[in-house]
């Protein structure tokens, strides 16, 4: 059976609304997303660290608590476990606090082995940052010659903005090695200045990786592969508790839709509008799901039978 395999941080996140705490659940752009990737029972595996300490012990368990294998994970004695506040304003968006060290290479770290129509999915700082380079370029190695599914999420902060000179060529290099880049028109916005779709596949992303899908919030997807664009609308949400994991699970959701469709690395460059659709549709399903939540992931109860 094909697997989903994630590489990202963990954090625990704290998150406050009318400056009073609401909730504490582990947290990660790509650890998010493999919650529920676990929960929708497909095989998975995470590759990062955490600290050797209770809230890391707090992870691990979760991890396995929602089907997340921890093979290639490790917990770090002496190490301090990540946290961020997340202060989250009337309509949900959340600005963030992070008590954190900088991430930083293991002798020891096990790499996973992947096989062909995999997925890999990762992003995020812990992908573009100097001290995690060696780890994150084996298993893009193993990936590209298993002829696996990759899949990478910017997730690029303001805050590292001031680092974008010496960020961009490790993130082009990211596009080189990538199957399919996903950002959102505000990481764009922060790295080239544009938010328009079309003009950013042409210029920064297509010289690189041919299928690329840019995401705006509540505002509508676009697709933009060698051949044709194709834009989606997403759809309204009127009941938001918090976004916080919104992206991550679009995520989750569309690889999910890659394996239950039986979508392979080799039918992704023919896909017509049908096929984006329901990819689209699926990651939509479950980025509203967890916008309806203080949870960074979608509720074992709103799976149902998927």
């Amino acid at each position: 059976m094909r697997k989903v395999v994630a590489m990202g941080e963990t954090i625990m996140d704290i998150l406050f609304k009318n400056n009073q705490p609401v909730a504490a659940v582990p947290g990660g752009s790509s650890f998010n997303s493999m919650v529920s990737i676990g929960r929708s029972h497909l095989p998975c595996a995470f590759v990062g660290y955490t600290g050797g300490d209770y809230v890391g012990q707090q992870i691990v368990d979760f991890m396995h608590l929602n089907g997340i294998s921890t093979d290639y994970f490790e917990v770090r004695q002496g190490e301090k476990s990540a946290l961020s506040l997340a202060y989250l304003n009337e309509d949900g968006d959340a600005n963030y606090v992070f008590y954190k060290d900088a991430p930083r290479p293991s002798a020891t770290a096990p790499v996973p082995q992947l096989e062909a129509d995999d997925v890999l999915l990762y992003g995020s700082y812990f992908a573009i940052c100097e001290g995690m380079r060696g780890l994150v370029t084996e298993v893009q190695r193993r990936a590209r010659e298993a002829n696996s599914i990759v899949y990478y999420d910017l997730n690029f902060r303001r805050s590292h903005q001031h680092e974008l000179d010496v960020l961009l060529p490790v993130i082009h290099a990211n596009f080189c090695l990538s199957t399919i880049v996903r950002g959102s028109a505000d990481d764009f916005d922060i790295m080239y200045g544009t938010r328009d779709a079309e003009e950013i596949y042409r210029q920064h992303i297509q010289p690189y990786c041919p299928l690329f899908i840019c995401t705006a919030g509540g505002g509508r997807i676009v697709v933009c592969t060698p051949g044709q664009t194709f834009t989606f609308e997403a759809p309204r949400i009127d009941d938001v508790v918090s976004t916080v994991g919104a992206g991550d699970n679009f995520n989750a959701g569309f690889i999910c839709g890659l394996l239950r469709y039986d979508i392979r690395r080799d039918d992704l460059l023919s896909l017509d509008r049908q096929g984006w659709q329901q990819l689209i549709d699926l990651g939509c399903q479950y980025a509203g799901e967890v916008c309806r939540s203080t949870d960074n992931y979608i509720s074992i109860s709103a799976l149902g039978g998927r």
